[in-house]
């Protein structure tokens, strides 16, 4: 460990190793509880979108108007319902045989209604996560592999594609069946269709289990995607819910995508990062300002953290960083990732021109790069 840029990272895991708390240690009540209350929340103020007239069955003396209603109920919509999804993260890093019956009632009661199951998105979050793939233009959760940081016009492609990637997704379980018309066709869906990303470059590795996992929820993701077109056909519901339905969707992906522009510097040159490097694009925020509060759910804002002990669970972030940041020397480079607000890098992001990744010792390198 005599390298400076990695000793740093080896003394975060041995101060980490040597707390007296296990923060490691997977607390399934509180899983269940985020999960329950979040989509309690997420369904209700959705089915008030969707639905305002079934505030009159339950109040029949209410007399606002629907349409004000609605207005009130998007926002709540949208920020539950985001919470809600975000989920699929924690749902993703949890091991093979941890909390089996949760990893399946997330799928079924949130995963297959929204189209966004976990076996199209694990895969791919874990490649992001690779010393091999991160940072790299094949990266699928790297955001500025999907537009040119300072270009007004790649910006501007950025938001159309972020508008079609809702009917993106829908078309892609609506037309699921077709996809095992040829074995070759069906290779191909399963290697550039079955992830949720909008980075085109990444081409998924298909294991095994992936394929059975892929099928299974595609299966059923084509059977709700099927009924919403069909619930207005048969007359159960008007045509305005379709486009209800896509404002839904669009919401929470625009969130998502918010957030994604602020959870790394993104200094890369393409080439694969060292793990300090790794680190050092990576972002902490433990300011509480309204946007960190409202784009990171879940502790997810402890990013750095996250990707150094991907395993760790999200509810344990804070408190493991706190203890880090306790017994760490006054010169280390960990306490140089917090980042003052979502938006002092989210504004880098967007509109300064990407620059190559820096590789130096930490100590100068930090200040640079998170300045």
């Amino acid at each position: 460990m005599s390298d400076p840029t990695t000793g740093w990272i080896h003394t975060i895991r041995t101060k980490l190793q040597e707390s007296p708390v296990d923060y490691f240690r997977v607390n399934p009540v509180r899983y269940w509880f985020d999960f329950l209350l979040s989509i309690t929340l997420a369904y209700t103020t959705a089915t008030l979108y969707l639905m305002p007239s079934e505030l009159l069955k339950v109040f029949p003396d209410f007399s606002a108007p629907l349409w004000a209603v609605r207005l009130v109920m998007f926002p709540l919509a949208i920020f539950w319902l985001y919470r809600l999804g975000s989920l699929i993260h924690e749902v993703c890093h949890l091991g093979h045989h941890e909390m089996r019956v949760f990893k399946v009632v997330w799928n079924l009661t949130v995963g297959i209604v929204t189209l966004s199951p976990s076996p199209f998105f694990t895969r791919h979050h874990r490649d992001h996560h690779s010393q091999k793939m991160y940072g790299t233009p094949e990266d699928p959760e790297y955001v500025v592999n999907v537009f040119k940081p300072g270009s007004a016009a790649s910006i501007a492609m950025y938001l159309v594609l972020i508008a079609a990637f809702p009917i993106i997704v829908f078309l892609r379980f609506l037309l699921a069946p077709l996809s095992f018309l040829h074995p070759k066709l069906r290779e191909w869906t399963l290697t550039n269709a079955s992830a949720l990303t909008m980075n085109w470059r990444y081409h998924r590795k298909v294991s095994d289990f992936d394929r059975w996992a892929i099928t299974s929820v595609e299966l059923l993701c084509f059977v709700r995607a099927a009924l919403i077109p069909a619930w207005v056909l048969l007359g159960f519901a008007d045509w305005t819910r379709l486009p209800l339905l896509y404002s839904l969707g669009l919401g929470v992906l625009v969130l998502n995508q918010l957030r994604q522009l602020a959870d790394h510097h993104f200094e890369t040159d393409g080439q694969p990062f060292e793990l300090d490097e790794h680190i050092i694009d990576s972002c902490n925020y433990t300011s509480r300002d309204f946007f960190t509060w409202l784009f990171f759910p879940f502790s997810i804002r402890y990013h750095a953290l996250h990707h150094l002990f991907p395993s760790l669970p999200y509810h344990n972030l804070k408190g493991a960083h706190e203890y880090l940041v306790e017994r760490l020397p006054a010169d280390s480079p960990y306490r140089q990732l917090d980042q003052p607000s979502w938006w002092s890098v989210a504004s880098r992001t967007l509109f300064a021109p990407q620059r190559p990744k820096i590789a130096t010792a930490p100590s100068e390198a930090i200040h640079d790069q998170a300045a």
